[in-house]
């Protein structure tokens, strides 16, 4: 019997489900007959044994092949979650974007709560298990949450918190 504890589920906002079933199908379609074709390219050269382009394409193959089994083991074991569709009473949760106040120097900044496989801070995504999104996590509007940055413990309120 299978129980709910059997397999950890990955929370993922539906962009970053979405995402990697994009990258999951141009794999399978595309990436995978392309390699095949390189390989019996290159097995039609003749010897195998000094064949750097038949290695080449069957390096390439692994690491396809690992990347398909790990896209599809992470999408089996996702909690895809709609930000927009949350209510959360203005809680920061997972998949909130959460308006954050630097305290010492008045800078603001505006972070999405998501994924691991989707974290880009450039984009202003940052991974829930990171050390700011955990600090954040059941914060309110105006409520302060405290950080330990390399430079030393940074205090940011927070300005607005939404779903979208």
């Amino acid at each position: 019997m299978k129980t709910e504890y059997d397999v950890a589920t990955i929370p993922i906002t539906l962009r970053g489900a979405e995402k990697l079933k994009t990258e999951l199908h141009r794999l399978k379609t595309v990436d995978r007959p392309a390699v095949i074709n390189a390989i019996a390219e290159a097995r039609a050269q003749g010897d195998l044994s000094e064949n750097a382009e038949y290695e080449a394409a069957k390096d390439r193959q692994g690491f396809i092949e690992g990347r398909i089994q790990e896209i599809e083991g992470k999408l089996s074991a996702a909690q895809v979650i709609d930000p927009a569709g949350l209510d959360a009473g203005g809680k920061v949760v997972f998949g909130a974007t959460v308006e954050l106040e630097d305290e010492a120097t008045g800078d603001s900044v505006t972070y999405q709560i998501v994924g691991e496989d989707e974290a880009d801070l450039k984009q202003g995504l940052i991974n829930v298990s990171s050390p700011i999104a955990r600090a954040l996590i059941g914060k309110e509007e105006g409520d302060t949450a405290e950080v330990q940055a390399p430079g030393g413990v940074k205090r940011y309120e927070i300005v607005a918190v939404s779903y979208r």
